[in-house]
């Protein structure tokens, strides 16, 4: 599960286009809270015959690859986010969840699911509200707190949840051959995605780390000095 930093920009955006990243972020901070309402319900209240995934699909699908338009947001320069670091962020999560759940029954099954699901809805929440509130020009420092501090739990949670989730997708794919191409074909071209999905499991070895680590060095850098900690960034 990966982190996404999103800052004004050195040209300060349009009121048009601040209109709409102000609706685009509160839009997203109602679509994962109402997801994270779903995940709670689950677990409170009987589901005779119905699987977490069921309940949930249509919202992760939804909202999870809504946040591709960040890729756009950041290549147009509505905000000041690295487009390759940001595409590489977003194609972590679109990949959980449209090239293991969505295309594997055992991906849903696995106990990955709610770990996942839980440090998305909670990460996101945080993380869009306080995009929300910095467009308007005011974060409450509670909200600075949370989004330098919860990753500490929650980015580990996160992972977990991903890899349980990529590992039992691995296991069908490689029992079925789904999505692979072995020679000899017309393409003269051989993939198999059962391998892939093994070196994506694999690059979170050493991206884990770094990652982690970097995100310990913001925190520092907002919340580490009593000046810098009323920074709103």
């Amino acid at each position: 599960m990966a982190s996404k930093s999103s800052s004004k920009s050195s040209k300060e955006p349009s009121k048009i286009a601040k209109a709409y990243l102000l609706i685009y972020n509160s839009a997203q901070v109602v679509g994962w809270s109402y997801l994270l309402y779903l995940l709670i319900t689950f677990y409170l209240t009987p589901h005779k015959g119905v699987a977490l995934w069921d309940v949930v699909k249509t919202t992760v699908v939804i909202f999870q690859n809504a946040a591709v338009l960040e890729i756009l947001h950041a290549a147009l320069r509505l905000v000041s986010s690295n487009v390759i670091i940001t595409t590489f962020q977003v194609f972590s999560r679109v990949m959980v969840v449209c090239g293991v759940l969505l295309a594997t029954p055992t991906g849903p099954a696995s106990p990955g699911l709610p770990l996942a699901l839980l440090a998305w809805t909670i990460t996101e929440i945080i993380r869009y509200a306080y995009y929300a509130f910095n467009i308007v020009g005011f974060v409450p420092y509670l909200l600075v707190w949370l989004r330098y501090t919860t990753f500490i739990i929650l980015y580990p949670i996160g992972v977990t949840g991903e890899l349980l989730c990529l590992y039992a997708a691995q296991a069908y794919v490689s029992s079925t051959n789904m999505w692979s191409l072995s020679m000899p074909n017309l393409l003269n071209f051989t993939f198999s995605y059962h391998y892939f999905l093994l070196i994506i499991m694999f690059l979170y070895i050493p991206l884990f780390p770094q990652m982690y680590l970097h995100m310990f060095a913001q925190r520092r850098k907002v919340l580490g000095g009593s000046s810098s900690s009323k920074k709103s960034r």
